[in-house]
């Protein structure tokens, strides 16, 4: 009974060992592999393109045009795909015409001075 009880307790902290160590070495790859042009994602959300990825240990991200910051490696989360939005501003720009920011529409505002 206590063997069988061992073995129960012991399997699933195997696998969840595991796949935290898998996922580490993912992250490892995907820092590791950064390269200047790349669109990344930081772990506080921030998001930009590599500027300079040289340094052994950090890394430049250029937020906004002519805004570079520097990081760790460590706090780059995820390389990110193109954004719709994006795609479409670069169509927009090759064929001269506007797109529309957006199709939301805003809501009327709510009368709270009126009683119940």
């Amino acid at each position: 009974m206590f063997p069988l009880l061992l073995v129960l307790l012991a399997v699933p902290l195997f696998l969840s060992a595991r796949k935290q160590k898998r996922a580490m070495a993912e992250q490892k790859n995907l820092q590791d592999s950064l390269a200047p042009g790349d669109k990344v994602m930081t772990t506080s959300g921030l998001y930009g393109t590599v500027a300079d990825a040289s340094h052994e240990t950090t890394i430049d991200i250029e937020i906004s045009e002519g805004v570079v910051t520097r990081w760790l490696r460590a706090a780059i989360r995820e390389k990110v795909a193109e954004t719709d939005e994006a795609v479409a501003e670069d169509r927009a720009d090759d064929a001269g015409e506007e797109v529309p920011a957006t199709t939301a529409q805003v809501a009327e505002p709510l009368d709270h001075s009126a009683k119940k």
